[in-house]
This record gives C-alpha cells, sequence and structure tokens, in this order.
C-alpha cells in the first residue's frame, strides 16, 4: 500500500569539492514526529560497529546521525529527552549527534506560548550538558559558521550539539493551509520579508561578488534542475510502485540449519561459565552454574537461560553478530541468564560469549536506560541496517513494551509495507499470570496478533527451553526478514517442566505444534485442548491432569504464521474427537483467542466449534492481589480438566 511521499526515505551520494563522495541516507519516518530519532541512532551505530570478533569495535567516523527536529516536536514530544540520555551510554553511543532545530516559531497553528514553558525551544538540551548554537536562518554565512562549529565540537569531544536554527514558515503547515487564518499579522509580516535567497544575493551582489544578471541566471539554473529532479522521480515512483509486491508469507520454510553435535554443545556449556585466571565469581552464582551442571549431567535437562546461551553460541560460531539490550538484560530480570560476570572486590566483568573462540561473530549485551520507546526505536534501527545480524530487545516485564507503541505500530508492523523496510529484530517478553498484578502479567499478546498481515511478523509462545532455541536459530537465519515477537517465561524459568533436553537441542527440530506426549488410546480421545504458553504447565502440574482419559492437550508455540496445517493435522488424529476447547489465562478479549479461533474456523472441519475456558472479559489483564489470582487460575485450570 506504500505510504505518503513525505515519509519515504532515500538513498543518495553527494560529491564533495574535492571529488570526494560520501553515502547520504534519509530515514523512513511516520507522521508521529521525533520517532524515527533513536531510528537513525540505532542505524548509526550499526554502521560504525565492526562485527567481525568477540567484542564489537566502533569507528564513529564511518557515520554520522544528523536529526532534524521541529520547535514544537522539540519541546513536545518525550522522545527528545530519552534519545539525548543516549548520548554517551556505553551501548548507544554514536559518537555526538548533529541536531538541528528547524525552528519556525510555531507548531501547526500553536503558538510558542502555548508549546512549550522554556524561553527558547532548545532549553530542553541544557539538561543534558550540550552546546546550543542560537542562529538566525536568514544569515548564510553565520549559519554555516554555525554547521562548522558543530562539526569540529563533535570531532574534539564525541558528543551531542544542537543548532537552533531561528526562522520562519512562509506558507502553511501543508499545501492546504493558510497560516492566515490563525495568525494574519505575523502571516502578513512574512509576506513582506524577503526570501533569505534574496538577501543573500543581494549580499553578494552590494559586496562585488555576483552581478544581479549572474544572480537571475543562477535562480533559473537552480529551478530548472528542481524540474528535472522533479520529472525524473515521478518517473521513478510509477515504476516502483507497479512492481513492488509485499511477501505475503514469513514462514521459516528455506532455514537450513546444522544440527549442533550434543559433544559441541557440552563443550559451550562449560566455556559458558569459565573465566580467566585471577577473576572470582560470586559464590551464589557458582552455586547456581553447580545446579545447572548436575541437571544436565544426571539427567539431560537443560534450562532456559542455558537454551538461550546455546543458541547464542552456535550462531557466533557460525558467523552470526548478536546485539541483546534492555533492562536488567546482563543478569537477566529474573536472574536466570548472568551473561556477563562481575568479579568481586574490583571492577572487572568477563563475558563467556565474547570468548567461545578466535574466529566468532561479534557478541553485545547492554544494560538498557529505563525506557522502551526509544530503546526498542534504536534496536530497529540496528537491526534494519544490519540484517544478517540478530537483534534483540528484552523487556523487563512484558507488560512495559506498550511504552514503545508507536515503534511497533509504525516501524516494526507496518516498515515493510510503508517502505520495503525489513528487519528481524526480536523482542522477547515475559508473558505470565503469576498474581503480579495487571503491570506483570501480561505483553499484551493480542496486540500482536492484531497488527499481523501480509507475512509481517512471526509471534510465538515456546513452552520449552529446547524449542526456544530452535527458535532463535531459525530466526537468525531464515531468508525471509520479518521482526519475531517471543513470549517468554518467568516463574518457569527455572522450572524442570519448561526444561529442554540435551538431545532436543542437538538432534531436534523447532516445533510449531505439540502434540499431547502421552501414549493415548486416540480413539478414547472426545475432547481436544489447545493451548499456548504457560498455561500448558498449570494444566499437567495439576493433580487432575493425571485422570484425563477422554482429553489430549495440544500447544500452539508458533502463534503467527498460525501452522493451520499442523494443527489440522494433530486434530485429524483423533478420529472420535466431538469438542475443541480454546484454554488461556488472559481474559476473553485478550491473549490469542480470537486470533486462532477466526483462523481455525476459516479451515475446520464441519461440526466443529471452538469452545473458551478462561478469564471473563475485562478491561484490566489481571487481578491485583495474589490470593484472587490463585482462585481464578485454580477455576480456569478445574474447568478446563473437568470430563
Amino acid at each position: 500500500m506504500g505510504d505518503v511521499k513525505y515519509h519515504h526515505g532515500a538513498n543518495g551520494t553527494f560529491t564533495t569539492s574535492k571529488g570526494k563522495t560520501i553515502g547520504v541516507t534519509l530515514a523512513h519516518n511516520p507522521s508521529h514526529l521525533e520517532a524515527v530519532d533513536p531510528v537513525v541512532e540505532g542505524s548509526a551505530r550499526a554502521l560504525q560497529t565492526d562485527h567481525l570478533h568477540g567484542t564489537p569495535t566502533q569507528d564513529h567516523k564511518r557515520a554520522v546521525p544528523i536529526l532534524i527536529h521541529g520547535d514544537a516536536a522539540f519541546t513536545g514530544q518525550g522522545i527528545v529527552a530519552e534519545v539525548f540520555n543516549m548520548q554517551s551510554l556505553a551501548g548507544y553511543e554514536t559518537g555526538g549527534t548533529i541536531h538541528l532545530i528547524a525552528n519556525n516559531q510555531i507548531g501547526f497553528t500553536t503558538e510558542p506560548g502555548d508549546a512549550r514553558s522554556t524561553r527558547y525551544a532548545s532549553d530542553l538540551a541544557k539538561g543534558f550538558d550540550v552546546p546550543i548554537v542560537h542562529v538566525n536562518a536568514d544569515d548564510v554565512d553565520a549559519c554555516i559558521a554555525a554547521v562548522h562549529l558543530a562539526i569540529e565540537f563533535r570531532r574534539a569531544f564525541a558528543r551531542d550539539v544542537l543548532i537552533d536554527l531561528i526562522g520562519y514558515r512562509r506558507f502553511g503547515h501543508n499545501e492546504q493551509d493558510e497560516p492566515a487564518y490563525t495568525q494574519p499579522q505575523t502571516a502578513e509580516r512574512i509576506k513582506n520579508h524577503p526570501t533569505v535567497r534574496e538577501l543573500f544575493a543581494n549580499k553578494l551582489i552590494n559586496q562585488g561578488v555576483i552581478t544581479a544578471d549572474r544572480a537571475s541566471a543562477m535562480l533559473d539554473e537552480a529551478n530548472e534542475r528542481l524540474q528535472q529532479a522533479r520529472h525524473a522521480v515521478k518517473g521513478a515512483l510509477a515504476s516502483h510502485i507497479q512492481g513492488r509486491k509485499i511477501s505475503g508469507s514469513n514462514t521459516f520454510d528455506g532455514t537450513v540449519l546444522t544440527p549442533v553435535p550434543r559433544e559441541t554443545l557440552l563443550a559451550w556449556i562449560e566455556a559458558l561459565t569459565a573465566v580467566p585466571q585471577g577473576f572470582a565469581l560470586n559464590r551464589k552464582l557458582q552455586a547456581q552454574f553447580q545446579r545447572r551442571s548436575a541437571a544436565i549431567g544426571e539427567k539431560g535437562v537443560v534450562d532456559w537461560g542455558t537454551a538461550e546461551s546455546l543458541a547464542f553460541a552456535s550462531l557466533l560460531a557460525n558467523g552470526t553478530p548478536i546485539r541483546l539490550t534492555g533492562q536488567d538484560t546482563e543478569r537477566g530480570t529474573f536472574s536466570h541468564r548472568h551473561a556477563v560476570f562481575h568479579s568481586p572486590g574490583q571492577r572487572a566483568s568477563w563475558i563467556p560469549l565474547q570468548h567461545l573462540s578466535e574466529r566468532q561473530a561479534s557478541f553485545e549485551i547492554r544494560n538498557s536506560p529505563l525506557s522502551e520507546y526509544a530503546c526498542v526505536g534504536f534496536e530497529y534501527g540496528y537491526s534494519a541496517q544490519e540484517p544478517e545480524a540478530l537483534v534483540l530487545w528484552e523487556a523487563q516485564y512484558g507488560d512495559f513494551v506498550n511504552g514503545a507503541e508507536i515503534v511497533v505500530d509504525q516501524f516494526i508492523a507496518a516498515g515493510q509495507a510503508k517502505w520495503g523496510q525489513t528487519s528481524r529484530l526480536t523482542l522477547l517478553l515475559p508473558h505470565g499470570y503469576e498474581g503480579g498484578g495487571p503491570e506483570h502479567s501480561s505483553a499484551r499478546l493480542e496486540r500482536f496478533l492484531q497488527l499481523v498481515a501480509e507475512g509481517n511478523l512471526r509471534v510465538a509462545a515456546p513452552s520449552i527451553a529446547s524449542n526456544y532455541y530452535h527458535l532463535l536459530r531459525m530466526q537468525a537465519r531464515s531468508p525471509i526478514a520479518v521482526p519475531l515477537v517471543v513470549m517468554t517465561p518467568k516463574s518457569l524459568l527455572r522450572s524442570e517442566s519448561a526444561a529442554g533436553t540435551l538431545d532436543e537441542i542437538a538432534a531436534g527440530t523447532f516445533m510449531p505444534v505439540i502434540d499431547d506426549p502421552r501414549a493415548l488410546d486416540r480413539d478414547a480421545v472426545e475432547r481436544l485442548i489447545l493451548c499456548s504458553g504457560k498455561i500448558y504447565h498449570d494444566l499437567v502440574g495439576h493433580a487432575a491432569y493425571a485422570a484425563l482419559r477422554h482429553t489430549a492437550i495440544a500447544r500452539i508455540e508458533l502463534l503467527a504464521p498460525l501452522p493451520v496445517g499442523e494443527l489440522n493435522k494433530v486434530i485429524g488424529s483423533y478420529p472420535r474427537l466431538k469438542k475443541i476447547v480454546w484454554v488461556q489465562e488472559e481474559p476473553k478479549n485478550m491473549g490469542a483467542r480470537a486470533f486462532v479461533r477466526r483462523r481455525l474456523l476459516e479451515g475446520k472441519r464441519d461440526g466443529f466449534d471452538i469452545e473458551y475456558i478462561g478469564r471473563g472479559y475485562r478491561a484490566s489483564p489481571s487481578e491485583g492481589y495474589a490470593g484472587q489470582h490463585a482462585v481464578e487460575q485454580e477455576r480456569i485450570v478445574t474447568t478446563a480438566l473437568a470430563e
């Protein structure tokens, strides 16, 4: 469907007076003002980074981010402050950004007095120790001097710098706007004020640099170049629209993965807890690693954090760079990851995934600032610029991803359809109802599923660690770059029921649907429960589960694209089936119920509907008290298991 012309980005090459060429990229951007700022920063960071070694290196000279702000948007949009806060953070700095406020002294029709509480539009930047240069847009020489000053400051200090370009808007906010409707006096003054071109031309004429005839000829030449460019763009746009197609497939078909031998996995497991000589590990952490090793050695069981690390190790060994960021991501919000070790008594750290081999790709993991909006935008820009890397952002709790809803809606979900921009950004969103209250239960799964169309998103809720291992590997190596949203666990991170086995990791593959693992008499099954995620473990962990004789339970691990073929195969394997029930812990107007039911019914067998067991329609995702939660969860599980 494309996008309006103002939002499309472009790539070009600028040739300097000395013949040097410089690549210039104009980022695609939506109407949500300033939302593109972190995307530009992430893209610049990716361009600056060398991914050929375990520890990534950065060269600020490779790319310079330039952000052009509106004066009203600069003070009105909080994302600007979030981006300024990134300027000197180790995981996000880009060696300084050149900020330019195109200060028209008006926001659409809103006067500055109604738009900000500060004297200058640029005052926000004072809180971030950023030099601010105010310059009159009518003074061309002063404007050029301001730019030289900004560039030299960036070179010297590798920090942000801001130019407040104070001008005016000669015409309205858009082609249909009439500025005299709301600012008649200002519009009249601007109408009678000479343009910047006229002022500069008269200055050069008075200085004897050019003649009036030469100035007029230069204007004609410039207008002719613009007309030629306009015709060229219109012709190119027509062919672009005619030949453009959006892929409707985002499956993992065609993804070729070489299995990792068991011996290699065991070697990596040992390497993931190894430290250099003289480096001490926290004693509690040592005990945690010993328990992991014992579970692997005695039972062959691999927990969630280990499965993730093994997936990363396999990708790094295969040349795939990885960048993982988020709030408390280095340790993991639930103390399950521990990708960065800290030595007691000294300011030393060690990242095992950066030291697996000399020929591995780069691994970068960073704790993010307390931000979702800017951080998700940054990682989207990074992933779009570095399509071969696996870029992941993890929410502290999945609930907080709605702080980045603009990035999700405008970039992650629609970037391909609007601009043809692809990304394999992966969102890890802890999701599950454990009595933690409305802000610590739901990653708003339903919102992501509502956005699914034209092959734009993959959405998964793996229930076991081994399936998560295979999912990450497939996401990184899929020939089709598509964003992935993963509903990850919280309470299940250390649960043996959610763990995988070393054999499943070494010899298995990703399973989009997992049938009931029991040795059932399929002719006796009359009722099939379909579910996804944590609720499966609540069902099979209940005392009533062992007594089931006529009910089977199947899990959907990949929700989008919904594996309808695999699901119908499972359904068809129960010849005397009379009833299909969807069970979830989310309220009826949330979760995956509507998405799964709608798509299954489109291709269902005659005579079947899909019944529902779960919470009723709710305005808030969950109960606020643990006791209330326990009662409601028990009701859902016992109702589902009642034959």
